[in-house]
């Protein structure tokens, strides 16, 4: 089971991973901690890509590329894995699409948590964060419960930086998307509701077991089959394209 996870800032992406981690027994790889990893094991790659981020830029599609590729080597992708975070644009896509091809790989789903924006906004611009272990809290929490560390507000998390990040990332996020709804990969999931309920949607999606090609819980969201993910403003439908 092969699968690219998506979702805005707040989306609950994170959630749906640990939850698609433990249900399939998958690894979940995302995209910082591929570059850790890297970084800390001394690798080739990691040496190049070390001092790009220590600059604030952003590594090569190549480096990236090289260094996906020596992740979904690994003994444990071998059953199946959840990559979150890449690719972020549609060269990364299609270099990963010649990848998975060459490794004799294909994707079986993309999950997208569609939420629309002024939802984005209010679970975030709360949020606090524990700076030790990075686990996200919502408002009120005093102490990370792993760790008992205080929790802090993220500077990128306060509400005047929030609204340009979740833009930043819809707009990017609805060319890659568009990419793989042309092979039907894509399930759009409403991620209003509870845990519960947006897990059995995810599942549903990623097992094939639903019996439309909407996910969620509005029924106008049918009638936008065919529809771009929401950009800023727009409302949250859910479909399966």
């Amino acid at each position: 089971m092969n699968l690219l996870l998506y979702g805005a800032p707040g989306s609950g992406k994170g959630t749906q991973a640990n939850m698609l981690r433990t249900h399939f027994g998958i690894p979940h790889i995302a995209t910082g901690d591929m570059l850790r990893a890297e970084i800390q094991a001394g690798t080739a790659l990691g040496r190049q890509a070390q001092p790009i981020l220590a600059a604030g830029q952003y590594v090569s599609d190549e480096i990236m590329i090289g260094i996906v590729r020596h992740r979904l080597g690994k003994a444990d992708c071998a059953p199946g894995f959840i990559m979150d975070g890449f690719p972020r644009t549609v060269p990364q896509a299609e270099a990963l699409d010649d990848l998975m091809h060459e490794l004799g790989k294909r994707f079986d789903r993309v999950i997208y948590l569609k939420v629309p924006v002024e939802e984005l906004l209010h679970r975030l611009s709360g949020r606090l964060v524990c700076p030790t272990c990075q686990r996200t809290y919502p408002p009120q929490t005093t102490a990370c419960a792993a760790d008992g560390s205080a929790l802090v507000q993220r500077e990128d998390d306060k509400p005047e930086a929030v609204r340009p990040r979740i833009e930043i990332y819809l707009d990017k996020t609805v060319p890659v998307l568009d990419h793989y709804r042309h092979e039907r990969l894509v399930s759009e999931i409403d991620g209003r509701g509870t845990i519960d309920e947006i897990s059995s949607q995810v599942l549903a999606a990623v097992n094939g077991k639903h019996s439309s090609p909407l996910m969620g819980k509005s029924p106008a969201a049918g009638r936008a089959q065919g529809a771009l993910p929401e950009k800023p403003g727009d409302g949250a439908k859910t479909k399966t394209a």
